[in-house]
C-alpha cells in the first residue's frame, strides 16, 4: 500500500474557544449563553483529510495541536450548529486516550463561518457521490464478439463481388422477320403456306434483297 499523505481543505488563522455550561434538556446551545468576550483559547483552525476520513484540527500559532474533532457525518454530532448564531459551533473533540470533550468554537468574520460549513458539506457530498458510483451495479452484459471454433466470415467490397451479370435474353422463335422484297405492297398480307407468293419472292432478282 501506497503512503497515506494529509490534504488540507481549510485553513483559518483566527478561532475562539469556549466552554459549555450544562446542555439544554428542551432547546439547543445558544452562543449567548457562553460569554463570547471572554474565550478559554484563540488560535487556528485547520480542516483535513486522511485516507478520507475528515479531522477539524485547532492549532496554536505555533502550529502546537490544542484538540481535534474526528468527523465522521455533517450535519452529525461531531459539529453541531447554534441555534442563536451562524458564527459558532458545538466540536465534540478526543484525545489520544479515546477521551471525548463537547466545546463551543466559533468566529469573529462572519466569512469565516461560512467557509468552515460549506467546506464540510462539500466534502460529504463528494463522499457520498463517490459512494454511489463504487456500489452502483453494471448492468450492462459485456460482449463477446470473437470468432467461434470453425465460425467464419465473407465481407462483399464494392458493387461487382456477389453480383450476377444479367443474362441475354433468347432470341424470340422462328429466326428473323425480313423485310418484304420490292414492289410487295407493306399492307399486303404474307400467309405461310401460299404458294404463289412464295414464288413471286423467289422469282425477284438477287439484288432486290437486303444482305445480312
Amino acid at each position: 500500500m501506497g503512503e497515506a499523505y494529509e490534504h488540507t481543505l481549510m485553513v483559518k488563522n483566527e478561532c475562539f474557544v469556549y466552554r459549555l455550561p450544562p446542555r439544554p434538556s428542551n432547546r439547543g446551545y445558544r452562543a449567548a449563553d457562553w460569554g463570547l468576550d471572554k474565550p478559554m483559547w484563540t488560535g487556528r483552525m485547520k480542516i483535513t483529510t486522511m485516507n478520507g476520513n475528515l479531522t477539524i484540527k485547532l492549532l496554536s500559532s505555533e502550529g502546537e495541536l490544542f484538540a481535534e474533532a474526528p468527523v465522521a457525518e455533517y450535519p452529525g454530532v461531531a459539529v453541531e450548529s447554534v441555534t442563536d448564531s451562524s458564527r459558532y459551533f458545538i466540536l465534540r473533540i478526543i484525545n489520544q486516550q479515546g477521551q471525548k470533550a463537547f466545546i463551543g468554537t466559533g468566529f469573529a468574520d462572519r466569512g469565516d463561518a461560512f467557509d468552515f460549513n460549506v467546506t464540510l458539506q462539500d466534502h460529504f457530498k463528494r463522499a457520498k457521490t463517490e459512494e454511489i458510483i463504487e456500489q452502483a451495479p453494471v448492468n450492462e452484459p459485456s460482449l463477446d464478439l470473437g470468432l467461434k471454433a470453425g465460425q467464419t466470415f465473407r465481407i462483399n467490397i464494392g458493387n461487382s463481388a456477389g453480383k450476377s451479370k444479367p443474362k441475354a435474353k433468347p432470341a424470340a422463335s422462328g429466326g428473323l422477320l425480313l423485310p418484304p422484297p420490292p414492289g410487295v405492297a407493306a399492307s399486303q398480307p404474307v400467309a405461310g403456306n401460299d404458294k404463289s407468293e412464295w414464288g413471286e419472292f423467289s422469282s425477284a432478282s438477287d439484288n432486290q434483297w437486303v444482305q445480312f
